[in-house]
């Protein structure tokens, strides 16, 4: 008996019990459907997160620091099983164990921190960076920017780190400040137009720390203050020469601060405009405060480069302004005198660097870039960057990818059940036809074509159950969507790859015919005599 006869006469049999067996399809598909359904889910939230990846995250900043903490493939590992532990999709063999044994490891030997060099040339390096490629750099200074306002006519310091003092992206092309626009609205005043103007940068809700604005010189008198009565206000910036003055080996600071905040040299800076990050932003480059051009902090780099007080401190091995001595035969001592001098404004190397690459495609190019330039370079001189974006999207992967597991686990539960219910409705199948059995060996039929005859009918069954759980996934799919998009604001998260659903049906196959294949194995052995007188 060929296959295909097999299944003509199990097809026939099917038809003379259409209810049963769509019954019998759908209570064995439930495992089906809950797993389609889940990894439907799981496709879409992959898609999302790279669609998010490609459109968003793509510029999310690289960012390079003196100092830049390195993890190697292993300890990446750790940490995404460390996940999948919380959740409970796994768990560590080697954790707690009961013996009486104390096991010595270095920390270090998986995660280090590599300092990273950056000097003018690589600076200059960085600056000749494609500029159609990314939508502008920031850096973050260490230096100290002398500043002062006049408030209720007295002159007062203030400080930088109390206003959020924060240098703004730099564009290096000429079609504007991308990043800055593309994330922020100017809602009153204008953008800078010299190195002299600055923004000031308020929340998603219009306010401002009071301690930024105390600092600042402003009185807060109401619970609101107008945007004209900002704009325009004047800081000063005091030029070294003008803020230190020198008392033999050592400087300090000016004690008429007066004088000096009316010295005709000062920087005066002005509120030109007010900012806040627009409504579908997920790029909060800028805190709450003042933000400055990258001309004005280029300007009294180079000022205070050649001013008295930096000079003196190139010349000894002392901090000029403590008299504290410092040991520069150490590497700590040359790194103390290099901090020093990059608070007195000498050098121009920032202490961050972070690029935002314009796309996912620019990303790759930049990255590129920046792998050049430790081609054949000592492993101390390499520059280290960190890309945050590939950080959040593999940490999210796994953590999608860990519930996903948890979740086809349980729905497996399903499918071992309906193994157990197939051979049940297979084996009461063999007992209804017990009669056609013995029909078919007396006829000549061997008992390869017996068993053919009932792995045919599972084979239907199956088939049928698996393309109907797919089906039956695919209509549920409308309203999980519709759930999740109120819940969460993401549309059509939930898709059925093609893939998955051809998997899906040939595990509904399989399984189905694993379960019937002991039935059919006893049907096979039947006595053809007592087949045959079977009522």
């Amino acid at each position: 008996m060929s296959f295909f006869t097999a299944l003509k006469l199990s097809f026939n049999n099917i038809m003379t019990k259409k209810g049963r067996t769509i019954l019998t399809a759908f209570a064995s598909n439930i495992g089906i459907i809950g797993i389609a359904l889940i990894l439907a889910l799981s496709n879409g939230f992959d898609k999302k997160i790279t669609e998010f990846e490609v459109n968003t995250m793509s510029e999310y900043p690289i960012i390079i620091s003196q100092q830049s903490m390195q993890v190697n493939d292993e300890t990446f590992a750790d940490m995404r099983n460390n996940i999948k532990e919380n959740i409970g999709a796994s768990s560590a063999n080697d954790e707690f164990p009961d013996i009486s044994e104390v096991y010595p490891y270095d920390s270090q030997e998986d995660t280090f921190l590599h300092g990273n060099k950056l000097t003018a040339q690589y600076m200059d390096y960085i600056e000749d960076i494609d500029s159609s490629s990314i939508s502008g750099i920031s850096y973050t200074r260490a230096m100290n920017f002398n500043l002062s306002v006049k408030a209720d006519g007295k002159v007062k310091t203030v400080n930088a780190n109390n206003i959020n003092f924060t240098e703004l992206p730099k564009s290096l092309s000429g079609d504007g400040n991308l990043i800055l626009e593309n994330n922020y609205d100017i809602i009153a005043g204008r953008y800078p137009e010299s190195k002299n103007d600055i923004l000031l940068v308020v929340d998603k809700k219009n306010r401002i720390e009071e301690s930024i604005l105390e600092e600042l010189g402003i009185s807060i008198q109401e619970d609101a203050i107008d945007f004209e009565d900002l704009l325009g206000l004047e800081i000063k910036a005091i030029l070294n020469d003008d803020y230190y003055k020198e008392y033999g080996e050592y400087f300090t600071a000016n004690m008429d601060l007066e004088t000096a905040y009316n010295n005709e040299n000062s920087q005066t800076l002005k509120i030109c405009g007010i900012i806040r990050i627009k409504e579908d932003s997920y790029l909060e480059i800028l805190n709450e405060g003042i933000a400055y051009t990258p001309e004005f902090a280029d300007y009294i780099s180079e000022n205070a480069a050649a001013s008295k007080i930096v000079l003196k401190q190139k010349e000894v091995d002392y901090n000029v302004l403590t008299g504290e001595q410092i040991d520069l035969s150490t590497e700590q001592g040359q790194d103390t005198k290099e901090q020093l001098l990059s608070y007195l404004g000498s050098g121009g190397v920032p202490s961050m660097i972070m690029i935002y690459p314009k796309d996912f495609d620019s990303k790759e190019k930049v990255l590129e870039y920046l792998d050049n330039w430790n081609h054949n370079k000592d492993d101390s001189d390499m520059i280290l960057y960190t890309d945050l974006a590939e950080i959040i999207t593999t940490m999210s992967g796994s953590i999608m990818s860990a519930i996903t597991i948890v979740l086809i686990a349980f729905s497996a539960i399903s499918l071992l059940v309906s193994v157990i219910m197939i051979g049940i409705i297979t084996y009461i199948s063999v007992l209804e036809r017990t009669k056609e059995i013995g029909v078919l060996r007396a006829l000549g039929a061997r008992k390869k074509d017996i068993t053919r005859v009932f792995d045919a009918e599972t084979f239907i069954v199956g088939l049928f159950s698996g393309g109907l759980g797919i089906l039956i996934a695919s209509i549920l799919i409308l309203p999980v969507n519709i759930i999740i998009e109120s819940l969460t604001d993401l549309p059509n998260v939930a898709v059925i790859n093609p893939l998955h659903a051809i998997f899906l049906v040939a595990i509904s196959l399989t399984l189905t015919v694993i379960g019937g294949f002991i039935p059919a194995k006893m049907a096979a052995k039947k006595d053809p005599v007592v087949a045959l007188r079977t009522e």
